[in-house]
């Protein structure tokens, strides 16, 4: 697991800087703090900071590669599985490889299938930038499910790509300023797929290639779709017995463990008290002839604490378990510092301490870890995507039996009313017109859209007076895989399209763990278990008031009775308002960056506004599912506040020199 960076010139003929390579692979080392390499061809230049985990040989895992004859030269962030397998396929065919990286197979796959022929064999999660001499043309590709990040931008010198924003803004032809609609949906929490809070920075999204080619001196972009989530139509799903749906997860579930086992480096599992990591845990034991590690994170509160059942698992299979006990006001003190890894704003604190877990996994001296991240997803784990099972899936029930079944979920997740749960139903137009209704995954954010948008300067305000989050959110879906689907199929589509990739996997996951040098790998999204996991009835998702039934029934004899039984739980830290000492640590951080003058400063924000909502929060009358809403909104005003200083008013250029010359990284160092 790396970090990548690359230029692509609009004029051929003029040659890429090295050191300007060499600085966007440094100012992302926390990703790659294992050595660094570049090369250049004409007009284009890639780099790479590298993170050994596979082939751990200094020289010969060094990226960037290229083809033998030179034809094509990539750059590779993540991991492909079945490596082995498939080189050894391909040394059958005549294709010589001089590593023992997983990334070589690109090279030999493309040029014996293209790039789309090899594309499918690839499996894993991965970021990566091909170029092809002879068309000169560069592609940028990222995995399916968005697990790695990528982003790009075009500037008057060309194109400009890397792993994470600050990669982009090492250059200084890339301009550093927010777009208003960015703004606002850092605000909300939500944002448009494919979008970043910065203008004129895109992502590359799951499952999507950004081709760039030169033509006529200039560069032309184009995105082109290679894989999506595809839920079958009611129709189409050819139904199996309850027996032969589990048989077959389980096979499936093994073997993609099996495989993110697979590292020249020792692999570790995260543990919380959900089935997902449990499940997960219980496997990897079995697949190990030592004791697998396992790590959990545990808060001093006791409504969010989980040790408890991630001890009595880890005691059930032997493992090896550390407990990282965060006390929740610590959590405030690192919350700048989180910032800087996620490039966005953050709604809870968890965050934070995924980032300080990761930090503790890897001061444990490990470099990779399998998570539970992708099954609540696949199986309708979270409340939200019950909710639209209840109030839209279920045709066969009464209005009496749904109205039952939602004021159960409601009343079992008091906790998070106000956070994944709108306070009121809301009904979003463009969504409902593109989905058939407004998912209840997008309800509680949108909803605080009226609030959010008195808290923006007044210039802002005016910018965005027509602006729609609803309506630009559904203009990215891809109507063609919602029409016909059930309505859980439908939920569970938008929200692996929105939440998933830029909160589960972005911020609260690959960003974190990779700020201090680990790789994450998510079992549930090896994409063979996906394709099996959405032919699955939605009757098998969520039964008898079972979220994830069916991978409950699956995982049946390997949990404890008391998880088996247990309804999901969603991850969260502590808010602040739950703690008179963590809502002083995060007061005294609004005072540093919410002040009226630090408001003035960046002119982002709206200072009366700002002060009205901090005296709502703190108004002792205020409802807690409201006060649960507000502290999401003052995690959201920092965190802008934030990213200017860091991202804006800070010369990332110079910080990106000054990092490669502390590493003593330097151009001279390697072979061009």
């Amino acid at each position: 697991m790396c970090g990548i960076a690359g230029i692509m010139h609009h004029d051929a003929n003029r040659p890429v800087d090295p050191e300007q390579l060499v600085a966007m692979a440094a100012i992302q080392s926390h990703r790659g703090p294992d050595g660094f390499g570049y090369k250049t061809q004409a007009g284009i230049g890639f780099a790479h900071a590298r993170l050994s985990i596979i082939d751990l040989n200094p020289n010969r895992g060094r990226q960037p590669f290229a083809s033998e004859d030179g034809r094509y030269l990539i750059a590779h962030n993540g991991e492909f599985y079945d490596y082995k397998r498939l080189r050894a396929d391909l040394t059958s065919r005549g294709y010589q490889f001089v590593t023992k990286s997983d990334t070589e197979l690109v090279l030999h796959l493309t040029e014996r299938l293209g790039l789309m022929g090899a594309l499918p064999h690839l499996r894993g999660e991965f970021a990566f930038a091909l170029y092809e001499r002879d068309s000169a043309r560069l592609t940028l590709v990222r995995d399916r499910f968005g697990v790695k990040p990528l982003y790009w931008t075009m500037t008057d010198e060309g194109l400009i790509f890397g792993s994470e924003i600050k990669v982009l803004f090492a250059h200084p032809a890339v301009r550093r300023t927010f777009s208003p609609a960015g703004l606002y949906h850092q605000l909300m929490q939500t944002m448009v797929p494919g979008t970043t809070c910065f203008e004129g920075v895109h992502g590359v999204q799951p499952g999507q290639m950004v081709i760039c080619e030169r033509r006529d001196g200039a560069l032309r972009v184009r995105t082109q779709p290679y894989w999506d989530v595809d839920f079958p139509c009611p129709g189409d799903r050819h139904i199996l017995r309850e027996d032969e749906y589990i048989e077959t997860l389980r096979q499936h579930f093994v073997e993609a463990i099996q495989l993110r086992l697979e590292a020249d480096v020792p692999v570790a599992c995260y543990l919380s008290g959900g089935i997902d990591s449990c499940s997960i845990l219980g496997v990897a034991a079995a697949c190990q002839q030592s004791p697998v590690k396992a790590f959990t994170i545990g808060f001093d509160d006791g409504d969010y604490d989980e040790t408890a059942i991630a001890q009595e698992m880890a005691a059930a299979v032997g493992a090896d378990q550390e407990i990282l006990m965060v006390p929740g006001h610590e959590l405030y003190n690192h919350f700048a510092r989180t910032i800087w890894h996620t490039e966005r704003s953050i709604y809870n604190t968890f965050t934070v301490a995924k980032l300080l877990m990761s930090e503790y996994v890897h001061q444990a001296g490990y470099k990779v870890v399998v998570t539970g991240e992708g099954s609540d997803e696949l199986f309708a784990g979270y409340p939200q995507l019950r909710l639209d099972m209840i109030l839209h899936g279920m045709d066969h029930a009464s209005p009496t039996e749904r109205a039952e079944l939602e004021s159960w979920l409601q009343e079992s997740n008091q906790l998070f009313k106000g956070n994944l749960l709108a306070q009121e139903r809301l009904n979003d137009v463009a969504l409902t017109e593109c989905i058939g209704f407004t998912p209840s995954c997008l309800q509680s954010w949108l909803s605080s859209a009226p609030l959010v948008m008195p808290l923006l300067s007044p210039d802002y305000q005016q910018t965005l007076a027509t602006y729609s989050p609803g309506e630009a959110i559904a203009n990215t879906l891809n109507s063609q895989q919602l029409a016909g689907r059930h309505p859980l199929d439908k939920a569970q589509y938008v929200w692996i399209k929105t939440q998933f990739e830029s909160q589960v996997l972005g911020w609260a996951g690959d960003r974190v763990d990779m700020a201090n040098s680990l790789e994450a790998r998510p079992a549930f999204l090896d994409h063979p278990l996906v394709e099996f996991a959405v032919t699955v009835p939605p009757s098998l998702r969520f039964r008898d008031r079972k979220d994830k039934y069916i991978l409950r029934e699956t995982m049946k004899e390997l949990l404890p009775a008391t998880l088996y039984n247990r309804q999901k739980f969603a991850f969260m830290a502590p808010p602040a308002h739950t703690d008179p000492v963590k809502q002083t640590a995060m007061l005294t951080l609004a005072k540093q960056y919410l002040s009226a003058a630090a408001i003035a400063a960046t002119g982002l924000l709206n200072p009366a506004a700002v002060a009205a909502l901090f005296n709502r929060h703190q108004h002792r009358r205020t409802p807690v599912a409201e006060q649960v809403q507000l502290d999401a909104m003052i995690n959201h005003l920092l965190s802008v506040q934030i990213l200017h200083e860091q991202f804006i008013a800070a010369d990332v250029p110079k910080i990106a020199q000054e990092r490669a010359r502390t590493l003593g990284w330097q151009a001279a160092t390697v072979t061009a």
